[in-house]
């Protein structure tokens, strides 16, 4: 990847797009959105895709009372069960599919296939449920994926210092840890573009 394509987020520019890959495109890259429930995987990928998002959402029945854990998210009233899938362009070469998974744990068997060829992912974190964050980066460091962390802001949420965070999470000092609001497009975007800048400085390191 050309470190020319990530120095900042203004290549990622103009209205959404029709649901057709860019002529221009020579490289796609898959990229995992993950988190536990609610704490906005649907919505980021909604706003900072470029086509029309597939989600896959139902209907929240009483069948989830006691084995869901909605705390901080009482109001929601549907939840994905699959996936959700967005894509955007970086630059005129380089594309993102993103896939965003399920949150609650029941469905949680799904991300070994959504995990399948991804380069990097977004773990998207609600600072008043850190706990289920745990599972969801022990996954992703089992299965080798390079992540970076974004803390998605809800108004009643506790504002931790980053290095706080980054003890409570157990991550390794390289980890991008970031704020974002993933209701803004700009936001998710600067998250995504973070994600493209850790995983060239990790192909560097390599080389």
């Amino acid at each position: 990847m050309d470190s020319r394509n990530f120095k900042n987020t203004d290549t990622i520019t103009g209205p959404r797009s029709e649901d057709v890959l860019p002529h221009t495109a020579a490289a796609a890259v898959k990229v995992v959105v993950v988190g536990g429930f609610g704490v906005g995987k649907t919505t980021m990928v909604g706003s900072v895709s470029e086509i029309r998002p597939l989600t896959t959402e139902e209907t929240m029945t009483q069948a989830g009372i006691g084995v869901d854990d909605n705390y901080g998210s009482e109001s929601k009233t549907a939840t994905t069960v699959a996936m959700d899938f967005g894509r955007i362009s970086i630059s005129e070469e380089l594309v993102l599919y993103l896939f965003g998974t399920p949150g609650q744990e029941r469905f949680w068997f799904l991300w070994n296939g959504l995990f399948e060829g991804a380069l990097g992912a977004v773990v998207l974190i609600d600072t008043r449920r850190l706990a289920v964050s745990f599972d969801v980066i022990g996954r992703l460091e089992e299965r080798g994926v390079p992540f970076v962390v974004a803390v998605n802001s809800f108004p009643d949420a506790p504002d931790h210092p980053v290095e706080t965070l980054r003890k409570a999470l157990d991550l390794e000092p390289a980890v991008p840890i970031l704020s974002c609001d993933a209701r803004r497009r700009e936001s998710s975007r600067d998250v995504l573009m973070t994600l493209m800048r850790y995983l060239h400085s990790l192909a560097v390191a390599r080389a």
